[in-house]
């Protein structure tokens, strides 16, 4: 008599039925898995560019504080020069005395305004810069990490 022993130890027979949710639950988690890492990747590049783009309205502000105070001083400036200006021509008694003070006035001010306009682009140039080139490197900066 031959008898054949059964292993209690023996898998069940796999069938398409059972492989197909198995391996569709592990593509699921696979994916699922890869779409939080990509989800916390983007969430710490956007508050690192909102931090940057926070500090960048920061120094913009200072630099407009900055450049409106250069031109109350500017504009305190010039009134000073028009007020001396006035005060010379109420002294003139000639009609050439007033034409050579004037043209004195005029070669001055338009020297003055030349080195203010000066100033002025000077002074807006490097708050741009100091503005947007943080801004610019971290942004970029921020997003190549998350990719």
């Amino acid at each position: 008599m031959a008898t054949t022993t059964h292993s209690a130890t023996s898998k069940p027979v796999s069938s398409p039925m059972t492989d197909a949710p198995q391996a569709f639950r592990a593509m699921t988690e696979t994916g699922n898995a890869q779409a939080k890492e990509a989800y916390e990747k983007m969430s710490a590049a956007t508050a690192e560019a909102t931090d940057l783009i926070r500090k960048s309205c920061s120094t913009a502000v200072e630099g407009a504080q900055v450049y409106n105070n250069k031109l109350l001083e500017f504009a305190q400036t010039n009134f000073k020069v028009a007020f001396g200006f006035v005060q010379k021509l109420l002294s003139v008694k000639s009609p050439s005395e007033f034409l050579e003070l004037s043209t004195e006035h005029a070669r001055q001010q338009l020297e003055i305004l030349t080195e203010q306009s000066k100033e002025l682009a000077a002074l807006g140039q490097k708050v741009t810069l100091a503005t947007t080139e943080p801004l610019k490197t971290g942004v970029t900066k921020a997003f190549s990490h998350a990719a």
